[in-house]
């Protein structure tokens, strides 16, 4: 057993010895595609080695996913993943284990995304919106970027723990959401601090507070909305770095510590903010606890607001 620990660490040392695909599995030119193009390049300085973005969209980032998880263990195909990876209960069926087939190795950042309303409705603060919720329950309508979308279980966790309702639009995607709420098609959402913060700062919305749980970088002067009235709630995207789960400890960690590295440099910390995105530094061990917290949240909300699987 020694002689493989010391066999593992020497793999470790020389890792890698060739070009690291990091698996995209959506388009590029999303978020998470942006979020895995500023890490591949700062992470490919630390190991001294390429590190190439394969964009392998489709089933909701599932396709990408699939391929890593049963892609050989040895460090060299890793998946940037997205919040919906940690919500498994969204889907009827999946060709992987999120909890079995993946080695966390390190989360990279953070997408806050901004509780806005349209100029018309007369609220200024969370408070006043649930107020106004509770006094005309079901005539509020709020817009996100389709059923089972992060915006939209964020609202979903909004509405349950504040005990109101609204009506849902789902849209078909963050863009047509925005443009709905600008328009006062529909009147409040959760959308993305990156895609909500030009229309803020022009007036065409307002925001009440921020889903994460830190004020957000380029939003400093909005609440979060746990501070602002609603003590426990954080709903954030995130973006993370997995291996496939048979992938040495030692190559685990190598990655890890590598990609925390990279994410508390000041460059990569710029990029990243100029984005709408939090750098979320922490290695292997902080992601598997943070994952282990996140798959049981949205499992409960899913099934509590009986959202049927996909």
């Amino acid at each position: 057993m020694l002689t493989l620990g010391l066999v593992s660490h020497a793999a470790a040392q020389q890792y890698p010895t060739r070009p690291v695909r990091l698996i995209v599995g959506f388009a590029p030119g999303g978020a998470t595609d942006i979020a895995a193009r500023a890490v591949a390049q700062k992470l490919g300085e630390a190991l001294r080695q390429s590190v190439v973005v394969d964009n392998r969209p489709g089933a909701a980032g599932n396709l990408g996913a699939e391929l890593v998880a049963r892609a050989a263990p040895d460090g060299y195909t890793v998946l940037l993943a997205n919040a919906t990876i940690a919500i498994p209960s969204l889907f009827k069926s999946l060709p992987f284990d999120v909890t079995k087939d993946f080695a966390p190795v390190s989360l990279v950042g953070a997408g806050p995304s901004a509780l806005v309303v349209h100029p018309s409705l007369p609220v200024r603060n969370v408070g006043e919106l649930i107020a106004l919720a509770k006094k005309r329950s079901g005539e509020l309508n709020y817009a996100s970027g389709g059923t089972g979308n992060i915006t939209h279980l964020a609202m979903v966790l909004f509405t349950g723990m504040t005990a109101i309702d609204m009506t849902h639009i789902p849209y078909k995607g963050g863009g047509p959401s925005t443009v709905a709420t600008v328009s006062g098609e529909a009147q409040l959402m959760f959308s993305s601090v990156a895609s909500t913060l030009p229309h803020i700062k022009q007036g065409r919305l307002r925001a009440l507070g921020v889903s994460s749980a830190k004020r957000s970088l380029a939003l400093p002067e909005v609440p979060t909305v746990a501070e602002a009235g609603l003590p426990g709630y954080e709903a954030s995207s995130w973006y993370g770095l997995l291996l496939p789960a048979a992938t040495p400890a030692a190559i685990v960690e190598r990655l890890g510590s590598e990609a925390a590295k990279a994410v508390e440099s000041a460059d990569l910390k710029q990029r990243l903010v100029s984005q709408g995105i939090e750098p979320v530094p922490g290695g292997a061990a902080a992601f598997s606890r943070y994952l282990s917290n996140e798959i049981p949240k949205w499992a409960k909300v899913i099934k509590d607001a009986r959202i049927p699987a996909q």
